[in-house]
């Protein structure tokens, strides 16, 4: 097995870090909930939904390589915000030439953990289809594929509320943290969704605790 990501991750260097880390997961959730998929079609007993189980499954591919493409897009987002921090500040000149890279830099060190976090949605809302109609033989995973969603997108999210936390910009920080927001609402919603389908057929606790 490749281990070279995890192996980079648990190393002392800045990246890949936690953006990178939920892109990898949200990439795990998509292509455990192809799985479901790929154990669905040709299936006689789902024949009903298979045209949509195909359609769910050329997107979760597409939602896997383009989270898989954000691992390295938040690497290289991150390279200037830290550079900022290795910048002089001895003088009010070259504390203000700071503060602006500082500030150009957080716009795109937030704008790929929120990607990360609408791509999960999408994901979620795979799952949700592949719980209700994916191959009982699968069940767990469709559920287990959710959960995994949910816990990139909260990971994503805090990456983002970081950054957001060090913007100068009220109106921008506000604009990035009420994306964050709504996303975390659909993402909690659609999880339990999911999740709790999975639940009531394997008879295991629900998510509101019923």
């Amino acid at each position: 097995m490749d281990t070279t990501f995890l192996d980079q991750l648990a190393s002392k260097a800045a990246t890949p870090g936690g953006g990178g880390a939920a892109a990898y997961a949200g990439a795990l959730a998509a292509a455990l909930a192809s799985m479901v998929g790929n154990l669905t079609t040709g299936k006689p007993r789902y024949v009903a939904h298979e045209s949509r189980t195909r359609e769910e499954l050329a997107n979760l591919e597409g939602y896997r390589e383009h989270l898989l493409s954000l691992i390295e897009a938040d690497a290289r987002a991150f390279e200037p915000l830290a550079r900022t921090y290795g910048m002089p500040k001895a003088t009010p000149e070259e504390r203000q030439a700071r503060e602006e890279a500082m500030q150009a830099a957080l716009t795109g060190a937030c704008d790929v953990p929120l990607e990360i976090m609408r791509t999960c949605t999408h994901v979620m809302g795979s799952c949700i289809f592949l719980a209700e109609h994916g191959s009982r033989l699968a069940l767990s995973d469709a559920g287990a594929a959710a959960v995994l969603a949910k816990a990139a997108l909260l990971t994503a999210s805090l990456n983002l509320y970081i950054n957001v936390g060090s913007m100068t910009d009220p109106a921008l920080a506000a604009h990035y943290k009420s994306e964050a927001n709504a996303l975390i609402r659909i993402g909690n919603e659609r999880t339990r969704i999911a999740y709790d389908h999975v639940a009531a057929e394997l008879d295991a606790p629900w998510l509101e605790g019923e």
